[in-house]
């Protein structure tokens, strides 16, 4: 999977450092909160929900942080700061474009944060919709090992919504329209097959190679830097690689 994948990201920060858990279960948090405020509680009802506590899930969030969550999302809890999911948008020497996405109680606080990263590495933060243009929005899933023949086994995804299956590190990473990550995940679900990531993510239309050496470790360094910093949920890029 590429390395913008949150999910790749996360389970590098779990196995490398189990004092970032804490972390990393304060996102978890953050995303059922938000998807549970703006769908319900019910994750039978809630889709976006029910994806949320799958990743919290997978990464041994315990029961009752998630049940937390989950009612302060409903407003059953009012004990925490009220949590908004803010997008961001800037730029990087070369043309690189960074689509960036946060949870945070403190919009203000985000915003200058992402504008000083950015800044620091040479970049700009920008106004709404002058790099979201560059991206479309796509259903991710990725499934651990599948003992499927390619072929018939991307007729099966395609008849259920699929628009596109790529074999690489010991699995498929499998993309399909955003309305249709749902269906395809239960398909795949009543085939007995194991989901190990499911979500949707900001895919850039075009890639751009970075051939410079500098500036694709100026992009690594501000990746590390996004990783770190509890309010970034998640971010995408149109370099190649990432």
């Amino acid at each position: 999977m590429s390395r913008h994948s949150k999910w790749a990201k996360i389970k590098h920060q779990k196995t490398a450092e189990d004092v970032r858990r804490g972390a990393i279960f304060t996102k978890m948090a953050r995303g059922i909160t938000v998807a549970a405020k703006e769908g319900g509680g019910d994750p039978a009802t809630n889709f976006k929900l029910r994806l949320a506590i799958d990743q919290a899930r997978a990464l041994n969030m315990p029961k009752e942080n998630i049940e937390r969550a989950i009612k302060r999302g409903t407003g059953e809890l009012t004990d925490g700061a009220k949590i908004e999911a803010v997008l961001y948008e800037g730029f990087l020497p070369g043309g690189i474009a960074l689509i960036i996405e946060s949870l945070t109680d403190n919009k203000t606080r985000t915003a200058s944060t992402v504008k000083h990263l950015l800044s620091k590495h040479s970049g700009n933060l920008n106004a709404p919709n002058s790099a979201l243009w560059m991206f479309e929005k796509k259903g991710i899933i990725r499934c651990k090992g599948a003992n499927q023949e390619k072929e018939k086994f991307q007729l099966q995804l395609i008849e259920s919504g699929a628009e596109d299956l790529i074999e690489e590190e010991g699995g498929w990473t499998i993309y399909t329209k955003p309305e249709e990550l749902q269906n395809v995940k239960e398909n795949l679900e009543k085939k007995g097959i194991t989901i190990e990531f499911a979500s949707t993510e900001w895919t850039a239309k075009n890639k751009i190679e970075i051939k410079d050496q500098k500036m694709k470790e100026n992009l690594e360094n501000l990746c590390e830097e996004l990783d770190n910093e509890d309010d970034i949920d998640n971010y995408f890029t149109n370099a190649a690689g990432f």
